[in-house]
């Protein structure tokens, strides 16, 4: 077995195991005992647990329904969207693969020792948007060193993003010491200035809706469980689906608005006793400063704000799609990954749904042009990866990584001088 294949092996353990181990050695490299370490481990693994099942939840409902109204309502377009799975499968296939993981663990450890960031990126699942940056470069220009460039310079972008938006994830979602590092995400931040300059748009600046005026306005039928449902109910009926499974997908929706904080508490749970270590230890060797926990954006989603936004987006999204002149992207896979596409928009508009539909319509929008114009060469990496291509698909793209601004600029830069 090659370095590739360990490393292949190891990553596709998934968050739920690579999570607890890597929460474990540092917990004893910080000074824990071994016992509070391991039980942080496994209460953090526990914690992902519950939060990917309740994700499981959302996809396998969301996506068949967002397919129905792709379905129902004949979009015809030629690029497939294959979403951030068969993006990532892409990754992991290319020659640079081996190389990232490592690299970006080294310039992780010395942005923090030079106290450049202020985040410790533990989820080593995400760094696979790391290794997309590279293997594109790396397949468009043919060279190895100006493929882990492009790796190491997205992930010091990226890094930089998840310090500047910790500070709103703490006063907004609750999430002291966390910071989110997953590339696709952190693209997203680009609507963060877009929320200000709504925010400031006569008329628009005056529309609110966030689920506590929501609740005030409607009672009980406006907690996050009732709008889940009701959302879920809209979508369904949207997808042409029969009473009893547009109902289904309204309880499934519900589900996800009432279980997803409290399985992002378990975590916490676990996360808490780590990051104070690491503050600890951190501070009596480099002084006193923050230090932020890299988790995967699955921690912000749970908001009810952040999944009524999603669900509002899908068939705007798919709407879209239709209406925009040049585009030729057909959303399917990462339909089901809005939610963590839109997590930073909805905290920086401070949870004000109809000012985080706008922006994330704008960006989103963005996207399936960036995802148009690379889709030939993203096309061609998924050939050379010998991925096996949705039934019907003679090109392919993704929003979540050929629609990713900071990818897409990088890739522009490197392509330009070749």
């Amino acid at each position: 077995m090659d370095v590739v294949q360990i490393f292949q092996a190891f990553l596709g353990l998934g968050p739920t195991v690579i999570l607890p181990v890597a929460v474990f050695l540092l917990g004893v490299a910080f000074g824990q005992p071994a016992s509070k370490a391991f039980r942080s481990g496994l209460t953090i693994g526990v914690g992902f647990t519950g939060i990917f099942l309740v994700v499981d939840l959302l996809v396998s409902n969301l996506a068949p329904a967002a397919q129905g109204m792709v379905a129902r309502f004949g979009v015809q377009l030629n690029i497939i969207d294959i979403g951030w799975p068969g993006a990532a499968s892409i990754a992991w296939a290319s020659p640079i693969a081996a190389f990232v993981l490592p690299l970006g663990l080294l310039v992780n450890v010395i942005m923090l020792v030079t106290k450049t960031t202020k985040t410790m990126d533990i989820d080593l699942w995400n760094y696979w948007h790391f290794t997309f940056m590279g293997a594109f470069v790396y397949s468009a220009t043919g060279s190895l060193v100006q493929g882990l460039l492009a790796a190491v310079i997205f992930e010091i972008i990226v890094l930089k993003i998840a310090d500047w938006t910790a500070p709103m994830l703490e006063k907004y979602f609750d999430l002291p010491g966390i910071s989110v590092p997953t590339g696709s995400t952190v693209s997203y931040a680009i609507g963060i200035p877009l929320v200000k300059l709504v925010q400031k748009i006569p008329i628009i600046k005056d529309l609110h809706a966030d689920p506590e005026t929501i609740q005030k306005r409607f009672g009980v039928f406006g907690e996050p469980l009732f709008m889940g449902v009701f959302l879920g109910v809209v979508l369904g009926a949207l997808a042409g689906y029969p009473a009893g499974q547009t109902i289904k997908v309204g309880i499934a929706m519900g589900g996800v608005m009432v279980l997803m904080p409290r399985m992002v508490k378990i975590l916490m749970e676990g996360l808490i006793p780590l990051a104070e270590s690491a503050r600890e230890f951190l501070s009596k060797r480099f002084g006193d400063r923050d230090i932020y926990i890299g988790l995967d954006a699955a921690v912000a989603i749970g908001h009810p704000s952040v999944i009524a936004t999603a669900l509002i987006l899908v068939p705007i999204t798919i709407l879209l799609a239709v209406v925009l002149p040049g585009n030729n992207v057909l959303p399917f896979g990462d339909l089901a990954t809005i939610p963590f596409i839109v997590c930073f928009i909805v905290g920086a508009a401070r949870g004000n749904i109809v000012h985080s539909v706008l922006v994330g319509a704008v960006v989103i929008g963005m996207s399936l042009y960036m995802a148009t114009d690379v889709a030939a060469f993203h096309t061609q990496m998924a050939v050379d990866a010998h991925f096996k291509m949705p039934a019907g698909a003679t090109t392919i793209s993704s929003i979540d990584q050929g629609g990713n601004v900071i990818h897409y600029v990088i890739y522009k830069i490197f392509t330009l001088f070749n």
